[in-house]
């Protein structure tokens, strides 16, 4: 019986997928059930996972009935997985290959953990500047370069946290970051969040550390590959962020989480608020009016959402990050920020917002 799932969400992914499944499938921990679901890729993606379902029957293929996004994809996996524990690893990452096995030997000593924290490790590839070490990618002739997320205290030193003081740092800009082995019954007491396309998958891992008992980490490595170009270009689907940070302060809310983590989130949001907004300052010219009025329209609602009661004061009493009821307000202090940052620092908007 396989003692861990790993779903792999895929689209148009041919060019690193082949890496990702070999390091699962390369494992010190045989017993392992690898769901992979193709989310109708255009490219070769499809003929990747059924070749490799062919060839090992620890490889399961799935696929999406039309493009849907991860979250989706990933419940339709997890719907399907039989192993008492389960993670998930994108289709450009690979894992060490002592990582489930770690991770496994982590559930056995500590009965009450349910959730194990991988070591994360950012992957650069070469024409990426990068502070780190060298790395050989494990199943190909890749050189890339690392950087170790690191992990917060006393988890850095093979400690447990409680899944309250988990909750709390992942709630924190993610100082405790989401890639983990948990057990299959939470994961499926909290599915992926399909409110959005992009983002709110996220937002299962704060529940799944809310609610665990104890939260421990393992030796095994996750290695997360970097894509700057890809990540930094614009993209008007980026703005779905608004409705995903909303939908996790919903679930935040009706979880009745204690004040002052509700109020830590609120602090991150705030943030991806003024980011996104000053992003659209950017682009505006970019775009068509339609779609410009839409926007307007999802901030203006997404504004009326944030409140002094739970904002903290210290996330909205610098200059350009006030709290204005109404967005036209809140325009006119974006606008005026800009232009007094970018007389002091004529790159500041492109480094700040790219």
């Amino acid at each position: 019986m396989s003692q861990i799932a790993v779903l792999v969400a895929a689209y148009n992914a041919e060019r690193w997928l082949s890496q990702c499944l070999d390091s699962l499938l390369g494992q010190t921990l045989h017993e392992v059930e690898i769901l992979c679901i193709d989310d109708c890729s255009t490219d070769g993606t499809a003929a990747i996972i059924d070749d490799y379902a062919r060839r090992d029957s620890r490889v399961k293929a799935l696929r999406t009935e039309h493009n849907s996004g991860q979250a989706v994809a990933r419940n339709l996996a997890l719907a399907s997985v039989t192993a008492p524990y389960v993670c998930m690893v994108d289709a450009d990452d690979w894992l060490s290959p002592d990582a489930l096995a770690s991770a496994v030997d982590v559930f056995s000593r500590y009965p009450t953990t349910d959730c194990v924290v991988f070591r994360l490790i950012k992957a650069y590839a070469d024409d990426v500047s990068a502070d780190s070490r060298e790395a050989q990618h494990p199943e190909s002739s890749e050189t890339v370069r690392t950087e170790d997320y690191g992990l917060p205290e006393p988890l850095a030193h093979d400690g447990v946290l409680s899944g309250l003081e988990a909750a709390r740092l992942s709630l924190d800009g993610f100082r405790l970051h989401g890639l983990y082995v948990t057990r299959t019954e939470l994961h499926r007491r909290y599915p992926f969040d399909t409110t959005t396309r992009l983002y709110s998958d996220d937002n299962a891992t704060h529940l799944h550390y809310l609610h665990s008992r104890e939260v421990r980490a393992c030796s095994g490595r996750y290695f997360y590959r970097q894509h700057p170009s890809l990540t930094q270009a614009f993209n008007p689907l980026h703005f779905a962020m608004l409705e995903a940070n909303l939908s996790l302060r919903r679930t935040l809310l009706r979880e009745g989480v204690p004040n002052d983590i509700l109020r830590t989130y609120e602090s991150h949001r705030w943030l991806n608020f003024v980011i996104l907004y000053r992003t659209l300052l950017k682009h505006r010219d970019e775009l068509p009016a339609d779609l410009l009025d839409d926007l307007t329209r999802r901030f203006t609602t997404t504004l009326a959402t944030f409140s002094h009661s739970t904002l903290p004061l210290r996330a909205c009493w610098k200059p350009g990050y006030w709290l204005f009821p109404h967005l036209s307000t809140f325009d006119l202090q974006q606008r005026a920020y800009l232009q007094y940052k970018l007389r002091h620092d004529p790159a500041y908007i492109d480094a700040c917002l790219a």
